[in-house]
């Protein structure tokens, strides 16, 4: 039981690591649905292996999303602000853009 103790306990610590949001705002859907696999396991080596591979997805997916950000820079930015990126990397500078003021004309 032991064993098991420590698999759930590190299945919510990956809960707590993955999560964006601070734990007053977290959807507690998610850890009612984890202890529903926990109340519902037929067997202490089924639910451990449920445990461990929900903990190693959840590592998985957390470690792939830093792997994202750190190495594609322009993750996350809009068009213009990955062209100009890009455009900087290689050493050029984008030109700046004429804007219309609401009154002008074409």
């Amino acid at each position: 039981m032991s064993q098991t103790k420590h698999i759930y306990r590190s299945l919510l610590r990956e809960l707590r690591l993955s999560s964006n949001q601070p734990r007053a705002k977290r959807n507690p859907t998610v850890a009612i649905h984890v202890r529903q696999l926990v109340d519902s396991a037929q067997s202490k080596e089924q639910l451990d292996r449920t445990l461990v591979e929900a903990r190693d997805f959840l590592r998985s997916s957390r470690i792939y999303d830093e792997l994202v950000k750190r190495y594609n820079p322009t993750h996350g930015m809009s068009q213009d602000e990955r062209v100009h990126a890009s455009a900087r990397r290689v050493g050029l500078d984008t030109p700046l853009e004429f804007k219309k003021e609401d009154g002008e004309k074409e």
